[in-house]
């Protein structure tokens, strides 16, 4: 009878739980979003199920470099380095956005280097986004060489790449989930990784100009300090194999 009681009681707690989390909005599945997040204005940038809302940087499909496989985004491999030897290059979302707070979670595979870009442009000026774009990097920070690369681990997951390294470094090992956010506003920037504001800056000031004129960006594009004040969100293909998923939006 006692065993029974206990039984009872532990179903009842987390029935009560159950119901809280109900009330405040919950946690939400694989791709979805929750009560809170709805109210909020929060929109979906992948439904896990297809490519809508995103197409390949200066093409008009999706292309093949990338697949949706167990509710991820895939880009595929190509061993050849960025892009090499298939239909792949960066994906870029079909809207732009201003304002806004992006979350996404990735996954890298081993010895793989990927990235998330904001503000950037389609050009057919340019082959890759990173020439209009800053970068939130994806990495394996134990294995790729760019780890060792730039100044005080900034070419580290989730460093403005180039530019300012992210500080806690508090990236995941290979294989794990890394969740993320992109928060953008009016200029202001900042990379969460894991629940940890790692960095935060200012677009178009004095101080701005002057990093990037250190960096290695004016040298691939004379004009790349003067990002757009809207642009599409990307997803980099490096070559290399790498996941997103639960990607969504809230436009300030």
């Amino acid at each position: 009878m006692k065993r029974f009681f206990t039984y009872l009681m532990a179903v009842a707690f987390v029935f009560t739980l159950s119901c809280k989390s109900s009330k405040t909005g919950g946690s939400a599945g694989l791709n979805q979003l929750t009560k809170q997040e709805k109210a909020e204005g929060w929109v979906l940038l992948f439904d896990g199920k297809t490519s809508e809302g995103w197409k390949g940087y200066n093409k008009d499909h999706f292309p093949g470099g990338w697949e949706i496989v167990d509710g991820t985004l895939h880009c595929k491999g190509s061993g050849q380095g960025e892009a090499g030897g298939r239909d792949g290059g960066d994906i870029v979302t079909t809207k732009e956005f201003s304002n806004f707070r992006l979350k996404l979670e990735w996954k890298i595979s081993e010895g793989g280097n990927s990235g998330i870009f904001y503000l950037g442009k389609d050009n057919t000026k340019w082959p890759a986004i990173y020439y209009t774009a800053p970068e939130m990097q994806v990495l394996d920070n134990e294995r790729h060489p760019d780890a060792r690369a730039g100044k005080d681990g900034n070419r580290k997951a989730g460093s403005l790449y180039d530019l300012i390294p992210a500080v806690p470094q508090n990236a995941k090992p290979v294989g794990e989930w890394n969740e993320v956010e992109i928060e953008v506003y009016r200029g202001s920037v900042w990379h969460r990784q894991n629940g940890k504001t790692v960095v935060e800056y200012h677009l178009w000031t004095d101080d701005w100009n002057k990093m990037v004129a250190d960096s290695k960006f004016p040298g691939l594009n004379p004009d790349w300090a003067n990002i757009a004040k809207s642009g599409v969100i990307a997803l980099q293909d490096h070559g290399d194999d790498v996941w997103y998923r639960n990607i969504k939006i809230l436009a300030q």
